[in-house]
């Protein structure tokens, strides 16, 4: 599967850290090496990075992971091919602009034969997961009014997760900047970084950073990934159907609604079907 990660923080905070662990898992430690992205927000403004190579290996992800990019919100994005040729336009994440502001998405999972609804938002690309994103948008833009507010929003942004997630499996990120809604259908963790900060050490490379020489007292950081980045701190595994809502490094809303178990699950997981060259099979995504 593809494996996502997003930053929510009260102050606007770089991603060096945790995006040097993920893009490790891109064809190094892990099979996804399908391309990759990352959208920063800086006030409405996104800057965007997307590479069809795999990031483990790709200059750009070097690059960008040397930048001290910092944001209050972003959200990254590496890519395991299922659904789609491997190609620039199939990569995460997706941005479309509504009520006049950038937003942002990341997928994680596969809805076979998933077609959005009419609309004014269509694909560019030709994954399930851009489809996905178009119908989001266009049943909010068609049901929201302009000044809705967070909890209308959330109410119709979980009731589509739900939908997705009743067809296949539905791991999401989607941001306007102001805020990070989170989606859990099989996998997804937090972690909450906060005074007094300690020490943390990558999984998937020798990296180590002291947090406490790196921030202030008041700083509020949070990192939302498919799996844990470090080894030495406790995550917040989410259960299946769980919903979070961040802002500012804090969870403002949360919640659980009901999520089947798909069969396909087992084939997105099993250790027959993760290929030792990377390639991609069926059933990965």
């Amino acid at each position: 599967m593809c494996e996502l990660l997003g930053m929510s923080a009260n102050t606007p905070t770089d991603l060096c850290f945790s995006f040097t662990g993920l893009t490790r898992r891109g064809g190094g430690t892990g099979p996804h090496k399908d391309g990759w992205g990352v959208a920063f927000y800086e006030g409405k403004g996104v800057r965007l990075f997307h590479d069809p190579e795999p990031c483990a290996t790709s200059p750009i992800a070097e690059f960008v992971g040397k930048l001290p990019i910092k944001s209050k919100t972003a959200i990254c994005h590496i890519r395991q091919a299922n659904v789609g040729n491997i190609n620039l336009a199939n990569t995460h994440p997706f941005v479309r602009e509504l009520w006049g502001r950038n937003w942002v998405f990341a997928h994680n999972g596969q809805i076979p034969g998933f077609s959005r609804r009419v609309g004014m938002y269509e694909a560019i690309g030709d994954t399930d997961s851009e489809e996905l994103f178009c119908d989001i948008m266009n049943q909010v833009r068609h049901s929201l009014p302009r000044d809705a507010m967070p909890a209308q929003l959330t109410q119709t942004l979980v009731g589509l997760a739900q939908e997705y997630a009743r067809q296949g499996v539905f791991n999401c990120l989607l941001s306007n900047g102001d805020w990070l809604f989170t989606f859990c259908s099989t996998k997804l963790a937090s972690i909450t970084r906060r005074a007094p900060f300690g020490p943390a050490c990558l999984k998937d490379v020798e990296v180590e950073i002291d947090f406490a020489a790196e921030t202030t007292p008041k700083d509020v950081v949070s990192v939302i990934a498919t799996e844990p980045l470090t080894s030495d701190e406790q995550w917040d595994v989410y259960e299946r159907g769980e919903w979070r809502l961040w802002q500012l490094g804090e969870v403002v809303a949360s919640g659980k609604v009901d999520v089947p178990v798909h069969s396909t699950e087992a084939a997105l997981t099993s250790p027959k079907n993760m290929p030792r060259d990377c390639e991609p099979r069926p059933g990965q995504r």
